[in-house]
């Protein structure tokens, strides 16, 4: 395994392209080491998800406060969209940068918290996601796949779409919420 993670547009979000290793008794591919998360600055990762999605499927967008996601592309393709929110998350005015980042099998991504993320399925697709924290459901927030403060230019609209991800509310409504609540800094 190649432990070569390159960084991306967005402060912190890395990418890695990695190559099974081939021989006659089929394939090898090393996912993830705990030294490369401590390199990354990443918690431990204690919990491992599952995730298949049929083709056109958009999922997000999501953002943790407290957790951060590793992504293993076992098969298919993605188009991955991270937004970072940090600055938002801390105070600023909602202020958003964009990306969105091809996956394919092999793939992985690395999304610290208080970056946003989501993906569309451009073929039929299994992932498979790592986390820092357990699900317990209070650190899951979302906000509008398509919402103009984050400005993702998705190629296309999704073809199927969860209740929930279809129902988040605008960025600004989601930091604002966040705010009154007392989970980020305010203004």
């Amino acid at each position: 395994m190649t432990d070569s993670w390159s960084p991306t547009q967005i402060n912190g979000v890395l990418l890695r392209h990695d190559v099974p290793l081939d021989d006659k008794r089929g394939q090898f591919m090393e996912l993830w080491r705990a030294s490369t998360g401590a390199r990354l600055g990443a918690s431990a990762m204690v919990q491992a998800n599952l995730s298949r999605s049929h083709r056109g499927v958009l999922r997000g967008m999501h953002v943790h406060l407290r957790q951060d996601d590793l992504w293993l592309v076992l098969s298919g393709h993605a188009l991955a969209a991270t937004a970072d929110l940090r600055g938002s998350l801390a105070g600023a005015d909602v202020s958003v940068s964009s990306e969105l980042i091809e996956l394919d099998s092999g793939d992985a991504l690395f999304v610290p918290a208080g970056v946003g993320h989501g993906f569309l399925a451009r073929t039929d697709l299994t992932l498979v996601y790592l986390v820092t924290n357990e699900y317990d459901g209070s650190d899951e927030h979302g906000f509008a796949w398509d919402d103009r403060d984050a400005a993702i230019p998705w190629p296309e609209p999704p073809t199927i779409m969860s209740e929930r991800d279809r129902a988040n509310p605008a960025l600004r409504a989601l930091v604002a919420r966040l705010r009154q609540l007392g989970q980020i800094e305010s203004r």
